[in-house]
């Protein structure tokens, strides 16, 4: 969706450029591996783009009394806790991702549709400070969005080795393999030299003098 108002033009570039990203890191994976927990809490790839999902709806949506209607029972209350945050054996891959998108739809649109000045309240909030102008939920939005396709990224290149911003963009210095396992080795030495261990011992388990 074209934006008239440049300042709009702006944010859009840089949330859509996020939630591209987000969606590129499940391309080409199997079905466990867009599912399983990578961290110890549990972090996953499709689970990020359920949560980024939610969170379009809500603070480009709801905030601003344009709710979407699509239905979110992991959201509702007395809802399992995180349940935002992974995908249930019966919730499809391209359930999802269709949610994700017809997000992005109703974000644009109010994005669109009102000026950035206009005030939203946040249902989720505290009363007191529910407040905030589209403009806010708009850059909320965006960080929130860069900071999950960062998660996906790091996934991902925990999985197979797959990096990069977009298709044919990795904004690395090389695709060379041995030129990348010499770069971690001489970091590796450099953060024991730093912390004044030049043995293979890991400096963390040291007990302190």
């Amino acid at each position: 969706m074209p934006y008239s108002d440049p300042a709009k033009a702006d944010l859009r570039r840089y949330l859509q450029e996020a939630r591209d990203a987000l969606l590129w890191k499940l391309e080409g994976l199997s079905e466990y591996d867009v599912r399983r927990p990578l961290t110890p809490t549990g972090t996953n790839l499709l689970g990020l783009v359920k949560h980024a999902a939610g969170v379009e709806l809500g603070y480009l949506g709801d905030t601003f009394g344009r709710p979407s209607g699509e239905p979110l029972p992991w959201l509702a209350e007395g809802a399992e806790v995180n349940a935002d945050m992974w995908a249930a054996p019966d919730e499809t891959r391209a359930g999802i991702v269709g949610l994700y998108r017809r997000a992005w739809a109703h974000a644009d649109a109010t994005v669109e549709a009102l000026p950035l000045d206009t005030t939203g309240t946040v249902p989720w909030w505290p009363a007191d400070r529910a407040g905030l102008t589209l403009h806010h939920a708009v850059v909320r939005v965006i960080a929130d969005t860069s900071r999950h396709a960062g998660h996906a990224d790091i996934l991902r290149e925990q999985l197979d080795g797959a990096t990069g911003e977009r298709p044919g963009v990795t904004s690395l210095p090389s695709d060379d393999p041995a030129w990348w396992a010499a770069y971690r080795d001489r970091l590796e030495r450099a953060a024991r030299e730093a912390a004044g261990n030049g043995t293979t011992d890991d400096p963390g388990t040291r007990a302190a003098p």
